[in-house]
């Protein structure tokens, strides 16, 4: 697989939403209502209206019985450059450049779109699993809307839009090779989620230093809400696969993934605790 390249911060133009246009909530309607869970999850990853994705309908209250499953790719608003792409390490002293900051609040505005639409896939591609199971993803999917607002909402205060810079759709290339629901709460609850309770509490830091306290509000509050997400997944890798060990949990993520992707160089201990992580499932993934 190609790894993404790195992508300076360009002045090149670029066409925007802004977040006050919209809701940046679950209300409101551009498509009109669907009837069932999944009817509203497959037109979220389908969409390719950015006014949609930041503020679909409300979500019904119901699944559609006896589905098959569905496997599909997002669509993607005309807003949206695609590229493959790594941002640099931005330090502290990088993030006083207001673009920069600003470049790295889309990336992850755009993590939390492609999480949403991931609980979203999961929906629709394990129809079989416990509703418990399902109506759990829902609540995920619209907490990840929710953070998308969020960081919207503070890109335009730094004179920014949704669709200023290009995204990278890395976690679409990656979550959907896995088999199964132990395997899907495996790599994206346990894995990228918890990966976020470690970068995100570094980069809640390197906000404040970098003079932008209100990012880094933003941040910890975003751990703070994922911590859940990742208990999630621990409760339910040990429904279905058993337990939640290390080993069960490792066992579970599809190749090339691997735990080394999925922290953080300092581990947010008392978050992954909170989440249900023993001491012994964060030494192992320390010394990974």
């Amino acid at each position: 697989m190609a790894q993404p390249t790195e992508l300076a911060i360009s002045d090149r133009p670029r066409a925007a939403v802004c977040a006050s246009s919209v809701h940046a909530s679950v209300a409101g309607s551009t498509n009109g209502e669907q009837a069932s869970i999944q009817q509203w999850a497959k037109a979220f990853i389908e969409s390719t209206s950015l006014a949609d994705k930041i503020a679909p309908p409300a979500a019904p209250l119901h699944f559609d019985k006896n589905v098959d499953e569905i496997r599909l790719r997002p669509g993607r608003p005309a807003e949206l450059s695609v590229e493959e792409y790594r941002l640099r390490n931005l330090t502290a002293a990088a993030l006083r450049d207001h673009r920069k900051r600003a470049f790295l609040i889309h990336t992850f505005w755009h993590h939390e779109l492609q999480a949403a639409e991931l609980m979203c896939w999961a929906i629709l591609a394990f129809p079989a699993a416990p509703e418990a199971f399902r109506r759990g993803l829902l609540r995920i999917a619209l907490d990840e809307i929710r953070h998308m607002g969020m960081y919207a909402q503070h890109l335009e205060s730094l004179s920014f839009r949704v669709g200023s810079f290009p995204v990278n759709d890395w976690f679409w290339t990656r979550i959907p090779m896995a088999p199964s629901p132990s395997a899907f709460v495996s790599a994206m609850n346990i894995g990228f989620e918890g990966g976020n309770l470690d970068h995100g509490l570094r980069f809640a830091e390197r906000f404040d230093e970098a003079g932008d306290p209100e990012a880094g509000r933003i941040q910890r509050t975003i751990v703070e809400e994922e911590i859940p997400h990742v208990a999630f997944g621990m409760r339910w890798l040990a429904r279905l696969a058993g337990d939640a060990t290390f080993a069960t949990w490792q066992s579970k993520i599809a190749s090339p993934l691997s735990p080394l992707l999925m922290r953080g160089k300092m581990l947010n201990r008392r978050a992954r605790a909170r989440a249900g992580q023993s001491e012994e499932f964060v030494n192992a993934l320390e010394h990974w």
